[in-house]
């Protein structure tokens, strides 16, 4: 069994890639709670009043998640993770003084101790992006209650992705430029992009598997 993790900024394409590698080899996707998250929309209203009810109710639906995909006999494909709503969304939030010290440590010790007692994901594929393809996909896929994210604020995002990534240690790690690699709508970058993943994860199970 391998698992793929997803990672990146909102619209970097996460989604778009995991049904690719799911239609293409046949793998078995988890996609980020959206349509049925019942805070995303009064968070976008109001981030202050909303934001440790939601980085809670991520927490607690991905490490739910993590652990079905930890008992899984399939190769799995995982839209997002756990350790970025830690490392980037609840830091973020914080940092903004859209969550209070108190409510973020109290997460960041509730992360901690649901993340010991997970196995990390075999491969992390991180979709870099500019700002300019962020936004113009997240118009794309028309969710209206993300039609007013401030650029500045996926440009923090950004920041701390970068930062997170810089410092990951989990396991192996790929990175794809999907502002050349245009694989949401172009069918030759896809190919490009799903053969890359493929192989890199054959080279790492090869690995894992040598005496």
């Amino acid at each position: 069994m391998s698992f793929i993790v997803i990672a990146g900024n909102i619209g970097a394409g996460k989604s778009t890639l995991t049904r690719l590698l799911s239609e293409k080899y046949g793998w078995q996707p988890y996609y980020e709670s959206v349509s049925d998250n019942p805070y995303l929309r009064d968070f976008y209203a109001d981030m202050r009043r909303w934001a440790f009810h939601l980085q809670v109710y991520f927490l607690s639906r991905r490490f739910i998640e993590h652990q079905r995909i930890s008992t899984s006999r399939n190769i799995v494909v995982q839209d997002r993770s756990i350790y970025e709503d830690a490392e980037i969304f609840a830091r973020n939030l914080h940092d903004m003084g859209n969550m209070d010290d108190r409510d973020y440590e109290n997460y960041i010790a509730l992360f901690e101790t649901m993340t010991s007692f997970l196995r990390p994901p075999d491969l992390l594929v991180y979709l870099r992006a500019d700002i300019p393809t962020l936004v113009n996909q997240i118009k794309a896929r028309g969710r209206d209650f993300e039609q007013d994210i401030d650029p500045s604020y996926l440009e923090r995002l950004n920041m701390l992705y970068e930062d997170w990534i810089e410092r990951y240690d989990k396991g192996p790690l790929l990175v794809v430029d999907s502002i050349t690699l245009d694989f949401v709508h172009n069918r030759e970058h896809q190919e490009e992009i799903l053969t890359m993943i493929k192989r890199t994860l054959e080279k790492q199970v090869s690995v894992d598997q040598s005496p």
